[in-house]
């Protein structure tokens, strides 16, 4: 179609072909092959977790080594495309490409009908046409692996009022500042964000608390792993004796399915907007977060993350925001505009890395020696730690736990747990315990992708605040959302603070149960068994949550303005820099 017909079947004809040939095969296969993989991960056909991950080449690359065995597959791969062409070679596939010489208008004709079906894919299809089951797992294997990337390439951002439903902004205001409305709340008209208001003291006659806070993140730690076995012995002995003796969040749901929804959702307390992350997004630096509410009270503020901070944009959106940042720099740098202090974590100070990061241990074993210096400048901190050791490729040390590295999530959960109980036992020994309280949350579940569109058992995580004197072993069974842990925590320390969190105090006489769900599209709100999912081409769904399963019902109104309210205002006051400082 390309070439002169005076070239058709010479050598140059021919070794053009096969190329192209050759390259095609090549896509197809190790596609279908990183789909396999990916699948395996994330239960989903290509999304903008592949897009994401072509910027992170070092951690995507790593882990790949140490999770497969690349030999075997790559050889595979060239196998398969050679007894390909080669039975290509045998059916004479390509005899009419190299002795028919069609005239230049059938050429011309050919690869306009080519151009056209092209471009008018591009218009015409979308990935919302597999939709068209209730059950995800056979939405998505009906996609095309490679349009579903480019898809998702296209459709990084999404602008909640050209994609879902809305209301007039005002009104949903008005249902926000109704929802944040409790005992302890000061609405005041001066501030630009509508639902920026002053928290009061729980009680005002008594003096505020300002211990030091150490802030866990849990990789991937779903609420169900506190109850599994291995080998007949629980694989989270930690995190259960923990949960006898602290504030245990029993019933708590994640936003999202991945990392820096978690931290979207504990540093911004605010429901999942649709897209990516704010964390990832350009204009997210200088926000009102949880830094500014500790650093009004006098706190020293730091992120620790194992892996190199570039990842997921995390140094420059906590750098950005308030923190000191301690991680393991593997040559990227911050830009000039993110006024932060970096520390890198020593190759002396690693016992164990792979793909995402340093071992657990080695982390907290960080953690504990910055402590230990700002308890001698007598300022209170407060430490961000994300952890990274449960996660594929599963490895870790030898020898701290019966089961072996890399084989599997058991041993990963197990290690995971067994480095938290480290970190308590080595803080017990410090002068600078008894006045720190410990916070661990999951920052989503392990494959957090079901049948569902949104699978809500899929983000049930389990959160404990640890070391509080005054609330050493509770239960806490009703429902709350990830949002809340940091307003509630406040409360707590008796704390008066300017806020314009979606987060509340679950402690409040007047706290109202609900929690947000979300996936990249997807918008979810759960009270109890009801649960209402917003999506894009505006549409809205309701369901019963029963047994573990969405049952359709009817869409309640009141329902509907709520989880409208809430994700409309979220994206608006983002959208529209109201989330700032000022």
């Amino acid at each position: 179609m390309i070439l002169p017909n005076k070239f058709v079947n010479s050598l140059f004809d021919r070794i053009f072909v096969y190329f192209v040939y050759t390259l095609y095969l090549v896509i197809i296969y190790f596609t279908f092959f990183a789909e396999v993989t990916f699948w395996d991960e994330f239960k989903s056909r290509f999304n903008f977790i592949a897009v994401d991950y072509l910027i992170y080449t070092y951690e995507v690359v790593k882990n790949i080594q140490e999770s497969y065995p690349l030999p075997i597959l790559i050889g595979g791969i060239v196998l398969i495309i050679g007894l390909t062409i080669f039975a290509t070679k045998k059916g004479y596939f390509f005899y009419n490409t190299f002795h028919n010489k069609p005239k230049t208008s059938q050429k011309v004709g050919v690869f306009v009908f080519n151009l056209l079906l092209a471009i008018g894919s591009l218009f015409l299809l979308n990935n919302d046409s597999s939709s068209t089951s209730e059950n995800r797992y056979n939405n998505e294997i009906s996609k095309a692996g490679i349009f579903s990337f480019f898809s998702a390439f296209r459709n990084n951002h999404l602008k909640y009022d050209e994609h879902y439903k809305s209301i007039p902004i005002e009104d949903a205001f008005a249902v926000m500042k109704s929802e944040l409305q409790d005992s302890k709340t000061v609405f005041d008209q001066q501030f630009k964000n509508p639902i920026r208001r002053t928290i009061l003291a729980s009680n005002p006659s008594q003096a505020e608390q300002k211990p030091n806070v150490i802030f866990v993140l849990m990789e991937s730690m779903s609420a169900s792993f506190l109850q599994e076995q291995f080998n007949g012995k629980s694989i989270t002995p930690n995190l259960n004796d923990i949960a006898n003796n602290s504030i245990y969040f029993s019933n708590m749901y994640a936003n999202g399915t991945r990392t820096v929804r978690g931290m979207e959702a504990v540093t911004l307390s605010i429901p999942p907007t649709p897209g990516n992350s704010i964390v990832k997004r350009v204009d997210n630096q200088n926000l009102y977060t949880i830094s500014n509410v500790f650093k009004a009270k006098g706190y020293h503020n730091m992120f620790f993350y194992g892996g190199d901070g570039y990842f997921d944009n995390m140094n420059a959106f906590y750098g950005g925001n308030g923190f000191d940042i301690y991680d393991r720099g593997r040559g990227s740098v911050l830009s000039d505009k993110i006024n932060t202090n970096r520390f890198n974590i020593n190759d002396n100070e690693v016992t164990f890395e792979n793909a995402w990061g340093i071992a657990d241990d080695d982390i907290y074993r960080k953690v504990i020696k910055v402590a230990d210096e700002k308890y001698k400048t007598k300022q209170p901190f407060f430490a961000f730690v994300m952890s990274t050791s449960n996660h594929k490729p599963y490895t870790y040390e030898d020898g701290k736990i019966d089961i072996p590295s890399g084989t599997g999530r058991p041993g990963a959960v197990k290690y995971a747990d067994y480095a938290i109980g480290d970190l308590i036992a080595k803080a017990k020994t410090k002068p600078w315990f008894s006045n720190t309280v410990f916070v661990f949350i999951a920052d989503h579940c392990a494959s957090s992708a079901g049948k569902d569109a949104i699978d809500v058992k899929n983000h049930h995580i389990p959160a404990f605040i640890y070391n509080l004197k005054s609330h050493a072993n509770e239960n806490v069974t009703k429902e709350v959302s990830q949002i809340d842990i940091f307003p509630t925590l406040f409360s707590l320390f008796n704390w008066k603070y300017t806020s314009q969190f979606y987060g509340k105090d679950i402690f409040d006489p007047q706290y109202k149960s609900r929690s947000f769900v979300g996936t990249y599209i997807k918008l979810g709100m759960k009270k109890g068994e009801d649960v209402s999912i917003l999506s894009d081409q505006k549409k809205i769904n309701q369901y019963k949550w029963i047994n573990k399963n969405l049952i359709d019902t009817k869409v309640d109104p009141i329902f509907e303005r709520s989880i409208i309210s809430n994700y409309q205002t979220a994206d608006y006051l983002f959208s529209n820099h109201l989330l700032n400082e000022k």
